[in-house]
């Protein structure tokens, strides 16, 4: 299979401007985000998909970026705007967030690997929920699935809901999933997709993913043991100097 991994990486944001360029341990976080995706065995093609021209010059000094519309609403129409300006085909675009400097390579493998079965459209990774604090926070997206691995529903609120038991006993008596935010498309769905309008739910949950279930595409969840600490804000750098101080391999 050819695989075309794109990474989008946008300046502005209200919680944490200019994201991708800080500085981590001497590498930006779109570098690392960049250098994560290279290191997998699907000899990959990677290109960052950006609409700032600070990020676009800085990528061009490592590797491929290509400027996109500042118009999207979401990484994943950035993506598919990169997938229509290129003419080598491609049979999966991989979508992996710009602020993912410490993605395994083998998860990004593990995601590609779902394909192999040739029902599969979309796919996606979840992990374990262990603590009530993940369960209970609404900027952690919580999935639950089928038994043969399809989504049912992303949600932010905790999901399903033990009627029986008191919250705190929730994640002891139950399986909770949160949402890896990494999706993989077969390219030839990439057009079609790139068409649907929001829908009513993503609107209330602002999950994207949530467009693709309401149009009846199926996401194929794919588990994982790893999850790299969220940088959504400033204060959040200071979790991943104590995540690189526990894993020094990964600096």
């Amino acid at each position: 299979m050819n695989i075309l991994i794109i990474i989008p990486s946008r300046f502005g944001s209200s919680r944490f401007e200019g994201k991708p360029l800080v500085d981590i341990h001497g590498k930006s976080l779109v570098k690392r985000t960049y250098e994560q995706a290279l290191k997998t065995n699907l000899k990959a093609k990677v290109i960052v998909a950006t609409d700032d021209d600070r990020i676009y010059k800085h990528v061009q000094e490592f590797g491929d970026s290509v400027m996109t519309s500042s118009e999207h609403l979401s990484g994943t129409d950035r993506c598919f705007e990169v997938v229509g300006k290129l003419t080598e085909p491609f049979d999966i675009v991989v979508n992996l967030q710009g602020d993912e400097p410490f993605i395994l390579p083998s998860q990004i493998e593990a995601l590609v690997k779902a394909f192999e079965n040739p029902e599969v459209e979309i796919a996606t990774l979840k992990k374990p929920i262990l603590n009530s604090s993940e369960l209970f926070n609404p900027n952690i997206v919580k999935v639950v699935t089928q038994k043969n691995g399809l989504a049912l529903y992303f949600s932010r609120h905790s999901i399903p809901y033990i009627r029986s038991k008191s919250e705190d006993q929730w994640t002891s008596t139950n399986h909770f999933y949160r949402h890896i935010g990494i999706y993989a498309f077969r390219a030839n769905l990439v057009k079609e997709l790139s068409q649907l309008k929001p829908s009513e739910m993503e609107i209330a949950e602002s999950l994207e993913q949530l467009r693709w279930l309401e149009n009846g595409y199926k996401i194929h969840v794919t588990e994982t043991n790893f999850v790299s600490p969220a940088i959504d804000t400033p204060e959040d750098l200071l979790t991943v100097d104590n995540f690189l101080k526990m894993n020094p391999e990964m600096i």
